[in-house]
């Protein structure tokens, strides 16, 4: 099931592109490489599957895969650490046995093992630090490759344009394409959405959204370890990598605000900072962050993500319109209207889990050809989170276009162990941490 927004309410694809005409212009354009034939394995055919990216996620998503995928093996892996490469593959060999076959020859560790992996497979899921997922997606379409990747897609607004690129060329060549938006794909989110986009609110006056809770920590730097493999096995703390935890987790609730509005905000403006994070280890992401998104209609959007211990904790999206509110709480399983159309969802109508039924509908379109690519309106979430990273770390009120046409890159030209990365710590080990008021983001 291809659920992200109908006709009837989403943004058109024309109007978002033309928002970002300009720095689109600039961005890498598959359409001038040779199309090889796609593969569109039908009935019980077998399909191949690597997996780039060997960590928790990436092991979930290709456990999923393979159950999902009917005559399916696993034929690469690519990672840059090998540790978590040698975990992935004897745990998904220990979950399928049958349907996992991956020789030494068909491991990559190096900066490049991705498009090798990429070449051996039908279908390549891309779990790596967000950083990386326009190469790899630009990669895997240059191949003529069927896509899952993980969200965000993207850290900054160069690799958003080089996303949407790919994208585009993905659907030139009929390319199927699933995002880990798993909402979209959640029934009580479905049946709530569907209900919000057939008026059970009448107008929508504004909207919340949350993800304040605790978080991983940071690790600390190994012995002789060069910055670059350290910043890469500390990838969260660093935004060049995750994007800060308002792109890396909290772009899920911004997307479902944006999924009921069929729509991008138009500017945002925000705070944010640093209250619990002051070790090295916590690299440069801050804490919290508060973000006030405009629609083009007026409506706002408010945005909170905290990574604090000990403090209120939610996940969750609300709805307030002129004929009465609605509460989105994935982890409760809650959905209910209430106003003028009161409703509550029935979890006994719940189907599988999202995380699985993503994958059960992607592979449907991949064998049965139907339409299928979520990347399109994944980027426009990701940049929704990345416009709220721009406000919080300048201070600055920004519009979506001057966010889109930011031709800020974080990420270095070149990788290699003993590259430079981007950001480096000072004489005591810190790293430069966003000042607002000071830090230039466009």
């Amino acid at each position: 099931m291809n659920s992200f927004p109908n006709p009837k309410s989403s943004i058109s694809r024309r109007r978002f592109l033309q928002t970002g005409s300009s720095a689109l212009a600039g961005a890498t354009l598959l359409g001038s490489l040779p199309a090889a034939t796609s593969v569109h394995p039908a009935g019980n055919d077998l399909i191949k599957i690597a997996l780039v990216g060997c960590g928790g996620r990436g092991s979930g998503a290709a456990n999923q895969a393979l159950k999902a995928a009917g005559n399916a093996k696993l034929v690469a892996l690519a990672d840059l650490l090998p540790e978590k490469l040698g975990q992935s593959l004897a745990s998904l060999q220990g979950q399928h046995p049958d349907k996992v076959n991956v020789p030494p020859d068909q491991q990559f560790t190096d900066f490049d093992g991705y498009k090798k992996a990429i070449a051996l497979a039908d279908v390549v899921i891309l779990a790596t630090s967000p950083g990386f997922r326009p190469i790899h997606f630009e990669e895997a379409v240059r191949q003529s490759k069927h896509v899952f990747m993980e969200k965000p897609v993207a850290t900054d607004a160069p690799g958003i344009r080089q996303l949407l690129a790919a994208a585009e060329e993905a659907k030139k060549k009929n390319l199927k394409v699933g995002v880990g938006f798993q909402r979209h794909h959640q029934r009580g989110y479905l049946e709530t959405v569907k209900r919000l986009h057939d008026g059970a609110l009448g107008d929508i006056m504004s909207l919340r959204c949350y993800w304040d809770g605790d978080s991983r920590d940071g690790v600390e730097r190994l012995p002789g370890e060069t910055e670059m493999h350290y910043q890469i096995r500390n990838w969260y703390y660093f935004t060049w990598l995750s994007g800060d935890h308002i792109v890396e987790q909290h772009c899920h609730n911004i997307d479902v605000c944006n999924w009921i509005k069929g729509a991008h905000p138009v500017r945002a403006q925000g705070m944010g900072g640093r209250q619990v994070r002051n070790a090295r280890r916590h690299g440069q992401i801050f804490d919290h962050h508060f973000v006030e998104f405009e629609y083009a209609d007026g409506v706002r959007m408010l945005s909170q993500c905290r990574q604090i211990p000990g403090c209120w904790t939610s996940v969750s999206e609300h709805v307030l319109g002129t004929k009465g509110s609605a509460d989105l709480i994935a982890g409760r399983n809650l959905f209910a209207i209430k106003g003028a159309e009161s409703w509550r969802y029935n979890a006994k109508d719940a189907r599988k889990d999202a995380y699985q039924q993503e994958h059960e509908d992607l592979f449907d379109a991949i064998r049965n050809d139907k339409p299928f690519n979520e990347a399109e309106w994944a980027g426009i979430s990701t940049m929704t989170a990345i416009l709220g990273r721009m406000c919080t770390y300048s201070g600055q009120q920004i519009e979506w276009d001057a966010a889109l046409n930011s031709k800020i890159e974080l990420l270095p030209k070149t990788f290699g162990w003993d590259v430079p990365p981007p950001v480096l710590p000072d004489a005591d080990g810190f790293y430069p941490v966003a000042m607002p008021g000071q830090t230039v983001v466009v």
